[in-house]
Formats: C-alpha cells, sequence, structure tokens
C-alpha cells in the first residue's frame, strides 16, 4: 500500500478520532485493504462547488471530520474578508448525515465568531441563496448530494450575492481548506448563542418572491384546475412546492403518495434524479392514470425539475432538458411581449452546453442571450457584471436547471414547476398542449435535437483515464465524424477557438474549463465535459435542421436521432 494512505491511516489511527471509526479503520486493515485504500489514497477535494462524495470513513469521504476542516478553512477565509461582520446561513437537504452536517457546519463557524442562520429543519437548496440574499450574509452553505445516489452527500459553498463561489473567492476558500490539516485545527465547539434558526417567515418570504414572477396571474386563475401531479422524490420539494402552486391558484394537484415523505434512502427509486425516466416512472404512470395535464418532478435538494407530458400520440414522455428549456425560456419571452411589460434591455443566460435553439429564439425577438460556463454561478456571476445595465429575465442549463427572476443566485425547482405549470395553462387557455406549443416552436425556428451521453470512470484510476481521453481529443481533434467535417474546435481550457480548415484562431472570452466542442459543417455540435463532481465524462450531441410542418415531427425526430447514434457510434462512445 502506498506509503502516503499508510501515513493518513496512521493519523486517524493515533489521533482524537472517536473509537468507531478506529474500528471500522482496523476491520479494514485486517480483511479489506480495497477499501481502506479507496478511502485514505486521497483527501476528498474541496473543489470549487464545494465537497462532494460518498459518506464514511476516510480522508476521501464525506464524515464529520473532512466537514468540520472544510468549515473551518472557509470560515478563516471568510474572516479575512468581512471581519466581525462575517455571517452565513445554511441549510441542508434529506440525506442521511445532512442535518448533522449541517449542525457541525454551525458550530464551527459559531466557534469562528461567525453569524449564523440555520434553517430549523430540510429545506430546498434555492431557498437558502434567497436567505443569503434576503439577511445580507456574506456567505452559506447547503449539505447536500443533490441527484445522487443515497450513498453519496456534499457541501455547497455559497458567497455574500448567493450564488457559488466564483473567482478569485473560488481559488482562495480552496487555498484556505488546503492549509487545514488537522482536526486539530478545526474550532469545534463555542458561541452557540451565535446560532439563530429561522425558518417559517423565510418560507413565506421566499414563496412571496415566487408568486411575484408569474407573468399572466388571471390565466392561472381561469385554469385553475389544470391537472397536475407532482413528485418531490422523496426531497425537500415537498417543503415549499405544493404551496407555491396554491399561490398561484391550481387546485389540483395530485401529489405522488409512495414519493411524498422526504426520506434519505430514496426506497422507490435507484438514481433519485428526474432526468431518468426510472426515476419519474411512478409519476408518469400517476400522470397517465389520472389523464393529467402535466407532471413534474424535483430532485432530493429540489433545484431541479424534470416534467412529463402527452405526446401526439398520446403517450405519457419525459421531456429532456434542453426542451424543458427552450419551453420555459420562450414563455418568457412570448408572454413578457403579448402582456406588454417586456423591456428593449431584456436578458437571458444559457450555458455553451445547452440548446443553441434558444439563441435563435431570443435573437428572433430582439433579446439578447449570453453563453456561459456550465453552472449557475456563472450565470449569476454575468447577472452581477450586467446588474445597472441589463435587465434578466431567466437563466438555464441542460441538466434541468432554470433560475427564474433575479432574487435568487442558483438554480429552483420551486420557482420553476410554478412557472412551467402557469405555462401549461397559457397554453391550454388556447386550446393547445405543451407538445403542440414544442412542435410549432421547431416549425418556426428549426428543429434543434439534443443528447447526451455519461461514461462513468470510477477508483483510483478513472481520473486518469478521462484526462487522456480529453488530451487525446485536444491534441487530435477527428478531421471529420459522420460524414460531416469538423470545421471548427473550441477549446475552453485554452480560451481559444481553432477553424480547422484554414488555421485561423481566436480568443474565447469566457473563463478557463476543461471544456473541448467540436462545430461540425451542418451546425452540429458535440460537447466533452469531464464532471467536476463525480467520476464521470459527458458528452453533449446537438444537431439541427428545418421542420417544414408539424405532420413531419416524428420522421423528422428518427431521422435527428439516427444522426446522433451515428455520432456515437464512430466516435467509438458508446459500451
Amino acid at each position: 500500500m502506498d506509503e502516503k494512505v499508510l501515513n493518513r491511516v496512521k493519523q486517524w489511527l493515533e489521533g482524537p478520532y472517536d473509537e468507531e471509526t478506529k474500528a471500522t479503520i482496523k476491520k479494514w486493515q485486517a480483511d479489506q485493504p480495497d477499501l481502506l485504500e479507496d478511502a485514505f489514497y486521497k483527501n476528498l477535494e474541496f473543489g470549487t462547488g464545494g465537497l462532494r462524495g460518498l459518506m464514511g470513513v476516510g480522508t476521501n469521504r464525506m464524515n464529520r471530520y473532512t466537514v468540520g476542516m472544510a468549515t473551518q478553512g472557509y470560515a478563516n477565509y471568510l474572516i479575512q474578508c468581512f471581519g466581525e461582520s462575517a455571517s452565513v446561513a445554511i441549510a441542508h437537504d434529506v440525506r442521511h448525515n445532512s442535518r448533522s452536517f449541517a449542525e457541525i457546519t454551525a458550530h464551527v463557524f459559531a466557534a469562528n465568531g461567525i453569524k449564523v442562520y440555520l434553517f430549523e429543519s430540510k429545506r430546498p437548496t434555492p431557498e437558502l441563496s434567497f436567505a443569503i440574499r434576503s439577511l445580507g450574509c456574506k456567505g452559506g452553505v447547503v449539505c447536500t448530494a443533490s441527484h445522487n445516489p443515497k450513498e453519496y452527500n456534499g457541501y455547497k459553498a455559497y458567497w455574500d450575492d448567493g450564488a457559488q463561489l466564483v473567482p478569485p473567492h473560488d481559488a482562495n476558500v480552496i487555498a484556505e481548506v488546503e492549509k487545514i490539516k488537522s482536526i486539530d485545527e478545526v474550532k469545534w465547539e463555542g458561541n452557540d448563542e451565535l446560532i439563530t434558526l429561522i425558518g417559517k417567515e423565510m418560507d413565506d418570504a421566499y414563496l412571496n418572491m415566487v408568486k411575484g414572477l408569474s407573468v399572466y396571474p388571471e390565466v392561472c386563475k381561469r385554469q385553475h384546475d389544470l391537472k397536475i401531479v407532482y413528485t418531490p422524490i422523496h426531497g425537500t420539494g415537498i417543503m415549499l412546492v405544493p404551496e407555491a402552486l396554491a399561490r398561484f391558484g391550481f387546485t389540483n394537484v395530485h401529489v405522488v403518495k409512495e414519493q411524498s415523505t422526504p426520506d434519505g434512502n430514496f426506497p422507490t427509486v435507484i438514481y433519485p434524479n428526474p432526468e431518468e425516466r426510472e426515476t419519474m416512472s411512478i409519476c408518469l404512470e400517476t400522470a397517465r392514470k389520472l389523464d393529467a395535464d402535466i407532471c413534474l418532478g424535483t430532485d432530493p435538494d429540489a433545484d431541479r425539475v424534470g416534467i412529463g407530458i402527452k405526446n401526439r400520440k398520446g403517450e405519457w414522455i419525459l421531456m429532456n432538458g434542453n426542451q424543458t428549456a427552450l419551453l420555459a425560456f420562450n414563455y418568457l419571452i412570448e408572454a413578457r411581449k403579448t402582456k406588454g411589460i417586456a423591456m428593449p434591455n431584456d436578458m437571458v443566460i444559457k450555458t455553451i452546453v445547452t440548446t443553441d435553439m434558444i439563441d435563435v429564439i431570443a435573437k428572433r425577438n430582439g433579446v439578447a442571450c449570453y453563453n456561459v460556463l456550465t453552472g449557475f454561478k456563472w450565470i449569476s456571476s454575468l447577472i452581477k457584471a450586467k446588474e445597472a445595465k441589463e435587465n434578466y429575465i431567466i437563466g438555464g442549463e441542460e441538466s434541468f436547471g432554470l433560475m427564474i427572476g433575479d432574487k435568487i443566485r442558483d438554480k429552483d425547482g420551486v420557482s420553476a414547476v410554478a412557472l412551467i405549470c402557469e405555462m401549461v395553462a397559457y397554453e391550454k387557455d388556447k386550446g393547445r398542449s405543451l407538445m403542440d406549443k414544442l412542435i410549432d416552436l421547431y416549425v418556426e425556428y428549426g428543429f434543434y435535437k439534443e443528447d447526451l451521453l455519461s461514461i462513468t470512470k470510477k477508483g483510483i484510476n478513472g481520473a486518469k483515464e478521462i484526462a487522456a481521453m480529453m488530451e487525446t481529443f485536444r491534441k487530435q481533434p477527428p478531421k471529420s465524424i459522420a460524414g460531416n467535417k469538423v470545421v471548427q474546435l473550441l477549446d475552453y481550457q485554452l480560451q481559444e477557438g481553432c477553424d480547422l480548415i484554414n488555421g485561423t484562431k481566436w480568443k474565447i472570452d469566457i473563463p478557463k474549463s476543461n471544456v473541448l466542442q467540436f462545430i461540425l459543417d451542418d451546425g452540429t455540435k458535440i460537447s466533452a465535459r469531464p464532471s467536476g463532481t463525480e467520476p464521470k465524462i459527458k458528452f453533449y450531441f446537438s444537431v439541427n435542421t428545418s421542420l417544414s410542418s408539424a405532420d413531419n415531427f416524428e420522421k423528422v425526430e428518427m431521422e435527428l436521432d439516427k444522426k446522433i447514434a451515428n455520432i456515437i457510434s464512430e466516435m467509438k462512445l458508446a459500451d
């Protein structure tokens, strides 16, 4: 076993760690050395988004010690920046140990003299962002692993604007966290009088904000009996989503009973992610039985939303994140214009891997559309930079995230559910379904079809395999893919674009990120991006063509699906 691993194990066995932890280490030493090595082969990395990993014993796991050390480093940086005025808000989801991790975080902050506002129980992540802004906090933490399996937990750090950390604060916090070499450096207890519990009053303020996002409350009133099926997938959405829908005026809401109780075991699903059809299957089946107008699901911390609708054959299908985003973006652009409240400086923001159909819709309607790196912190950063000049109305990304209005600075599944239901009501008021609307948009703006392939590389060698894959694509980009020339390579790590036909290069003026994009001569876009929080690399595919009429939708969709399948096959990405 590597000497560094042995030294870390020795430190834990001889240090002031609890006896249960030491007993586990000794058991692994005796009969499960592979587990021991995986738990100690590195320190759990505090990345730009914070911590995320398997829960358990070891330096490479989420536990009270890794959480405490991370909090001490973050506290040190907050004190450097704000001194005695430093304050934080803390929230957590339904996962095992989330409450414990949140309380440990609160105690460490308080022991460092930092004022703490701790939610009294589980709450959606977007409410944490809202609370930071409402209370004037300098930072915040939410203990959640979002949509990861039940064995995971995480720790997301926020700044004073309610957004996750961006430069220079992300690197500075990471540096401070890395300086904490021992749990003896952590101030674990003291000054608990600095901890204030928050709850109902913040809920009410947040829900009032969500209600204020409605563009057509009169339509919601007319369509109050819109048949809505909603599942929180055992998560925090149950705390606020039903009430948000009630405040919008909807009276015919059916919560999926089997998934309504908060439970960190997520007993009815394998992967609590509304992107997955299997996860949403009970919701979709409930909607079918009730002949609903829409079904929606949020992930455990209620920052993502998945939606199901009926296709033209009457079958219930799960929309992908790009379709949901383009419908939501279009609704706010169209409805604001129709209502007469659109402003000449309205802007929308999306990520570089989200459908370019949104850019086309925005341009056609005279609305500025900006593209940023993946992650809502980058959307929030751009909002902050343009606050006095442009009017932000919506931002989103393909991974089932939307951020509506500027009162919060992170993706928000609660407000997204409410606005999507208003959007369905808006179309139903015209005698149309959401599927009708989607196809009409394809006819008007072009049929854009996207798909995502995630490749997981677990264990010690996983990160190396992913890095090697990216390096090969970077240094030896394919000349053609599925019969079409690759005409551009966009390298966001080098911040450089290159015309592969004539060799012309240009600077990409957004922060560095390990993302590559191949642009083909027919407008196809293929993006490769290693995940920052999970051991996987993601490939995003976007193809497009014209759609002459709604009658041709199914035929053209099959052609685009086949085109994506051919690309995946030729790039040798399929299992």
